[in-house]
């Protein structure tokens, strides 16, 4: 008696797309409730290409505030960079007034998705030079913004130190780009902002102007960037001759408003995750050997 098995009559190539659906690594992460895809399939051939790639190919490139920090911790905003200055210990009362009125005007603004990246660049760029020009006026000095800093209820997401520990663990370089405060002071007290002005939605410009100077980032051609806004997108522009970019958003505010918006932008969405679970077991996944596999 002859058993016919089905399946051997399947053409070869069918067989080999079920077989690698059979045996492909997963990364359990990607099935949490708030993860949104809008192509799994062109996320995983990333994800996998990025992996047989290997870890020296691969840099990483993210944005500060509310993507390595937290969004809101028990219901309550975490300060930004900015943030952390609002406080008596460096500012006035009057100051802290001027800047939370710039802050209700603006902010709406950019997290408008009705409002396009070009409408909003120019007040953006209205809004942080305000907000300087206020901050410079303060005098602010370096041992003082220490101890705000200190203080400060700021945190970065859970996850954070696995995140920034396997990075070195396989010289993985990590490229920030961020509008918070970075180095701003002179001589110990606040005199003026150095540098270009870097904002929401002009990452691209600072990319490209910092290209050249990042030698060290050339050959690898593969890019996870991570990121809280549109604007975030632009950030590997500067990357030449790039091979594979898988991006990875965290929708933190106005979910319903953006989450359509985010979903076709982004190839990873995270709503209201304040943890590094995801980004961390994507980098596992993309550095670990490929011998395994």
């Amino acid at each position: 008696m002859v058993y016919h098995i089905p399946w051997i009559y399947t053409p070869v190539r069918t067989v080999l797309a079920i077989w690698h659906q059979l045996t492909k690594t997963e990364i359990p992460e990607l099935a949490k409730c708030s993860v949104l895809m809008r192509e799994r399939s062109r996320v995983e051939e990333t994800i996998h290409a990025m992996q047989r790639a290997g870890a020296c190919n691969l840099q990483v490139i993210s944005d500060f505030d509310m993507t390595l920090t937290k969004f809101a911790h028990n219901g309550k905003r975490v300060p930004t960079t900015h943030n952390i200055l609002d406080t008596r210990l460096l500012i006035n009362e009057d100051c802290t007034k001027k800047m939370r009125e710039l802050l209700n005007t603006y902010y709406p603004i950019e997290i408008d998705p009705g409002r396009s990246a070009e409408e909003k660049l120019p007040l953006m760029v209205e809004w942080w030079t305000k907000v300087h020009e206020l901050l410079i006026q303060q005098r602010i000095r370096k041992d003082m913004l220490a101890q705000a800093v200190k203080e400060s209820s700021a945190m970065l997401r859970d996850g954070y130190k696995v995140f920034f520990d396997h990075l070195e663990e396989q010289q993985v370089p990590l490229l920030i780009f961020s509008a918070g405060v970075g180095d701003v002071l002179e001589e110990g007290v606040l005199q003026a902002f150095k540098g270009q002005l870097i904002h929401t939605f002009n990452k691209r410009e600072g990319a490209l102007s910092h290209a050249a100077g990042l030698r060290e980032l050339q050959g690898r051609p593969n890019v996870l960037l991570l990121g809280d806004s549109l604007g975030d997108l632009t950030m590997a522009d500067g990357v030449a001759e790039h091979q594979n970019i898988l991006t990875i958003g965290f929708l933190n505010d106005q979910v319903e408003e953006r989450k359509e918006l985010y979903i076709n932008s982004f190839d990873i969405v995270l709503v209201k995750d304040e943890t590094m679970d995801v980004p961390n077991a994507v980098l596992r996944y993309i550095t670990s050997s490929r011998d395994n596999k």
